[in-house]
């Protein structure tokens, strides 16, 4: 009898949870590379290019100063 129960309370926890049906997924999925970064939607993809990257060679206090924007 006690085994009857078992199957039957998780067939019946089996039966609720299939019951209840998802709604429709919003998710957003982005990734950062190197060279662009880019997300994806349920309504498309974007990807953005970065910016190059440029480097000047700057005297500070008479030092030498290699700065990157």
């Amino acid at each position: 009898m006690r085994y009857f129960l078992i199957i039957a309370s998780a067939l019946f926890a089996l039966g609720a949870a299939m019951t209840f049906e998802s709604t429709e997924a919003n998710a957003a999925v982005c990734a950062d590379g190197v060279v662009r970064a880019g997300c994806a939607g349920p309504r498309g993809a974007v990807v953005v290019r970065k910016p190059a990257v440029v480097c000047k060679t700057v005297w500070v206090n008479g030092v030498k100063v290699r700065r990157c924007t």
